[in-house]
């Protein structure tokens, strides 16, 4: 599974050795006296919440490790070893060895040349295992198959994560002339139909901590302003579903509606229609179906509870 920061979608026809030791943070103690006495009543094994000691240092070498994984994931082609470090503030003795070990356990992958990287099946692994073990996947798919069965165009579910939805599943629309998206894609959450119904869930102040601005324009539609993105939420609010006019993708209508499996909600699902397919009927049955589909969520989340 993949992210990126850019645009995950857009409209197209269907085509026809032992590491080097890295000696950079053997001084850096992983928690400090102070949270090691904080955590002295927590249960064994147990991991406070980020942010919820003060004085815990993070980890620097598996921070690095983190960074590179990211910094690869963000990038649509191979990178260098010198791009990287220039990229991530890395020493390159110290990046040579992350990357020799992240070779040698399948994380990372070198070309032909040995001097360009890229992400290594471990990491796809490891992106399936998170949806297989997903609950909310599971319990939507039947949902997804419905929608798509019941317009023939492209369906998703997305989770909000920081300022962006990713995308966790989808359906494929049955046309020609379809949206072009992939599982595990990052895009901004407030040039997207599923990310703007999220953030609406929360307060404007909520929101305005969660984004990150000056918001990204990803056509000439996206709305970036921030007073015109809290009059954009107040309307999804009152609808009860988003509507991204071309804002992500040119060319392309999406309509999306929160799930309610938390409170407030992380996950939506949403269909996505070529501008050109779009009328006004089409948009009410659109509608009417994505409330049909929650309702039937909010009922077997009753089931499932027992309540």
């Amino acid at each position: 599974m993949t992210t990126g920061t850019t645009s995950g979608a857009e409209l197209r026809p269907e085509p026809a050795g032992q590491p080097a030791p890295d000696r950079s943070d053997q001084d850096d103690p992983t928690v400090s006296s102070r949270s090691d006495q904080t955590n002295a009543v927590a249960p064994a094994g147990a991991i406070a919440p980020v942010g919820a000691v003060e004085a815990f240092q993070p980890v620097k070498s598996a921070g690095r490790t983190l960074d590179v994984l990211e910094a690869l994931a963000d990038a649509p082609r191979r990178r260098s070893l010198v791009e990287l470090a220039r990229a991530l503030g890395i020493p390159k003795s110290s990046l040579h060895g992350l990357l020799r070990t992240m070779i040698q356990r399948g994380w990372v992958e070198a070309d032909a040349t040995g001097t360009r990287f890229g992400l290594g099946v471990r990491a796809l692994q490891v992106g399936a295992a998170y949806l297989e073990a997903d609950d909310a996947t599971g319990l939507l798919a039947g949902v997804l198959d419905d929608l798509a069965g019941q317009f023939g165009e492209t369906v998703h579910l997305g989770r909000l994560d920081g300022p962006h939805v990713v995308y966790l599943a989808k359906r494929e629309s049955v046309h020609r002339l379809r949206l072009y998206s992939a599982i595990g894609r990052q895009l901004p959450a407030h040039a997207t139909a599923l990310g703007k119904v999220l953030l609406a869930q929360r307060t404007d102040e909520a929101v305005d901590r969660l984004l990150s601005w000056p918001l990204p324009a990803l056509t000439r539609h996206t709305i970036t302003d921030p007073e015109l993105l809290h009059v954009e939420l107040a309307s999804v609010r009152d609808r009860g579903y988003a509507v991204d006019r071309e804002e992500n993708t040119d060319g392309i209508v999406c309509f999306a509606m929160a799930v309610p499996l938390h409170s407030p909600a992380v996950d939506a699902i949403s269909l996505s229609v070529p501008a050109t397919r779009l009328d006004a009927e089409s948009e009410e049955r659109i509608a009417a179906a994505l409330h049909g589909a929650v309702r039937q969520v909010r009922a077997a989340r009753t089931l499932l509870s027992g309540a």
